[in-house]
């Protein structure tokens, strides 16, 4: 079977929640009808899920032909300047990659926190042990199997330039980036939203990272507001104001042949969104 790029939602979307249906199982059956093939469930306040509930939302998946990714706690701060917060981050991306590892899943998506008072070299440099110590720990509990994936932030006074994740990422060969288009957009002023900017950084991926990981990298991508000091709110893609907009991305991907997964963050439109850019990649490739 050729490798194909998996496409679907992060979380459940408006329409998912106006049709009738109330339990996250009920979405891989509807996600399947609509031909996607990826999910990413949210715990972005915190690992929440009884090992029935992830039996039974791992079986949905699997029928349904839906790989899943986790998203990690939104208060992971890989280079606080307290180490009791370091601790706990490392403990969240523990708890994140068990979760997934339940839901039969492989890559948990990590937001690196803020600079703790560094500067960014110094940030980046704890960051990157502070992944380290969780890759350790993984591998200590069964879970080498699991990406740790760090994300692209949006705010330009949070870790997370592509630059910097790329740095993580060079660290341990098992780090996947999860690069949010949107984000970057956001953080460079508008500037990533054009084929040229797109392929940019699929190059620089593969010239800091390898062709496999080019290849299979973590994509978040939405449409975002952004000010002076980055992201603002996520939009949908009616917005026609601000950006990015998916098809380059998507016309680029395909006739590169990769494979990514893209995970939609649209504001309550995420699945539909995520149809459409499967619905890019797929004539692009035609």
């Amino acid at each position: 079977m050729v490798a194909e790029a998996l496409f679907g939602p992060a979380g459940n979307c408006e329409a998912f929640h106006a049709a009738g249906y109330k339990s996250t199982v009920q979405i891989f059956p509807w996600l399947a009808q609509q031909g996607l093939t990826a999910y990413e469930y949210q715990c972005g306040r915190g690992v929440r899920l009884s090992a029935d509930s992830a039996a039974a939302i791992r079986a949905a998946a699997k029928e349904s032909g839906i790989t899943v990714s986790l998203h990690a706690p939104y208060f992971i701060s890989l280079a606080s300047a307290e180490e009791e917060k370091r601790e706990n981050s490392i403990r969240y991306i523990l708890d994140s990659a068990r979760a997934v590892s339940l839901l039969g899943g492989d890559r948990i998506v990590v937001h690196p926190g803020g600079l703790g008072g560094r500067s960014r070299g110094e940030a980046t440099a704890l960051a990157t042990e502070t992944l380290l110590k969780a890759q350790w720990v993984l591998d200590g509990e069964g879970l080498s199997h699991v990406h740790i994936c760090p994300e692209v932030m949006g705010k330009i006074n949070q870790l997370g330039t592509l630059e910097e994740v790329l740095t993580f990422c060079e660290a341990e060969e098992r780090f996947l980036p999860c690069v949010d288009f949107g984000h970057l957009n956001s953080r460079t002023g508008g500037e990533t939203n054009s084929r040229e900017a797109f392929a940019a950084v699929v190059d620089t991926i593969g010239q800091r990272l390898g062709e496999e990981r080019m290849g299979s990298f973590h994509i978040h991508f939405s449409k975002i507001e952004y000010t002076g000091g980055g992201e603002k709110r996520h939009l949908t893609f009616a917005d026609t104001l601000y950006g990015p907009d998916p098809a380059p991305l998507m016309t680029l991907l395909a006739e590169r042949g990769l494979t990514p997964t893209v995970i939609c963050e649209s504001a309550g439109t995420q699945t539909a969104d995520a149809a459409e850019m499967q619905r890019l990649y797929i004539s692009a490739k035609q």
